[in-house]
């Protein structure tokens, strides 16, 4: 069972998670969606620089992109790989699942500390098509986003103020801790690796 689940992570582009639409292989070998990668190296343009989303190989110029007819030829619809894959998909009782799903809910690939809110692949692509979102910081799935919310003025906790050895909001920080030592809670987990 393990081994047809790893065969059929194959047939899917790793942008949107889902099954292979208009299938392309890039120079590295490895498939994507034509709009998923199009849409990748969109954002990437001004750098002039374009890369592999999966093994991160660079290419010094955009190479172009065909169809590969032979993934586009398979029926994988009837080959089992959809059943197979949605289950994979779905966010267990231990899992982290997205929060803007309606139906069944999906594991979560990523949490946004602006939005505070967790993405499934399909809900996050905004985060990566727009570049309205740039400024938000993706990390791994977590529950403990509204942990991070002060509950006196509901915004996010940035700041770990020393004196008090609490995180604080920029509010508390110009306010009730306005003489306290405070640092980006950033620099203290930092300073908390080095010590332990």
């Amino acid at each position: 069972m393990a081994q047809q689940g790893s065969k059929s992570v194959k047939f899917h582009c790793s942008v949107c998670r889902d099954l292979l639409k208009e299938p392309v292989t890039i120079p590295c070998g490895h498939n994507y969606c034509m709009s998923c990668i199009k849409g990748q190296w969109d954002k990437e343009d001004p750098k002039g620089a374009y890369s592999c989303p999966q093994c991160k190989k660079s290419f010094i110029s955009r190479p172009d992109l065909e169809k590969n007819s032979m993934l586009a030829e398979l029926d994988l619809k009837t080959s089992g790989h959809q059943a197979a894959s949605a289950d994979l998909c779905y966010a267990g009782p231990e899992d982290v699942s997205c929060d803007v799903c309606t139906e069944k809910k999906q594991k979560a690939v990523k949490s946004c500390l602006v939005c505070l809110v967790s993405y499934c692949e399909k809900h996050l692509q905004p985060h990566h098509d727009s570049s309205a979102f740039d400024k938000h910081k993706l990390v791994k799935p977590s529950n403990r986003l509204k942990g991070n919310i002060c509950s006196t003025h509901n915004e996010v906790m940035k700041t770990f103020c020393r004196t008090d050895q609490q995180c604080i909001c920029y509010v508390c920080c110009m306010d009730k801790h306005k003489r306290h030592v405070t640092v980006p809670v950033e620099v203290e987990r930092t300073v908390g690796k080095q010590v332990n």
